[in-house]
């Protein structure tokens, strides 16, 4: 009875497992992708040929980021 119930946690516990989406929504991708991203290159990877864009999205990265780290201090 015991090796029955053992055998069944296990299963259970493998069926989970595999069941459990492996990569993060796309949704999510794009935050997690970020998340150890500098303001720097984010603003490379978004504007890769337009300097003008890459600083003004550079400043308004840092500024939101400074906002956001004053809030939580």
């Amino acid at each position: 009875m015991l090796k029955k119930i053992i055998v069944a946690a296990a299963v259970c516990g493998l069926v989970a497992g595999v069941a459990l989406p492996l990569q993060p929504s796309p949704a999510n991708a794009k935050s997690h992708a970020m998340a150890g991203l500098t303001c720097k290159e984010a603003a490379k990877l978004k504007f890769p040929s337009d300097v003008k864009a890459r600083h003004a999205y550079k400043h308004e990265c840092k500024t939101a980021w400074k906002a956001s780290h004053k809030k939580t201090a």
